[in-house]
């Protein structure tokens, strides 16, 4: 089994900063990528952004420049630096990380989530 422990949410003011991070543990045999998704309250849940080993990254457009998003393989975590926040940024955020189970299997993974608020 596998579990993602996500870390970093809270409230804070329009053009602050938050830092969030997600650790994978259990029976890892190989990750192909690790990210980030959000979901608003009414809304679909959409990619933030999104880090493959190979180092390739993916974000969306209304995150590109404020929001880095960065791993740290050998600890299995990857982290998501928020910076300029603004209050559409308000949703809980989702850790996912593809991995292989198995020799055939290949499975995405997902955390629990975290609320982060930005007030006006």
């Amino acid at each position: 089994q596998v579990q993602l422990v996500e870390s970093g949410g809270g409230l804070v003011q329009a053009g602050g900063s938050l830092r969030l991070s997600c650790t994978a543990s259990g029976r890892i045999f190989s990750v192909n990528a690790m990210g980030w998704y959000r979901q608003a309250p009414g809304n679909q849940r959409e990619l933030v952004a999104f880090r493959t080993s190979g180092g390739s990254t993916n974000y969306a457009d209304s995150v590109k420049g404020r929001f880095t998003i960065s791993r740290d393989n050998a600890k299995n975590t990857v982290n998501l630096q928020m910076n300029s926040l603004k209050p559409e940024d308000t949703a809980v955020y989702y850790c996912n990380a593809n991995l292989w189970t198995g020799a055939t299997e290949r499975k995405d993974y997902w955390g629990q989530g975290t609320q982060v608020t930005v007030s006006s």
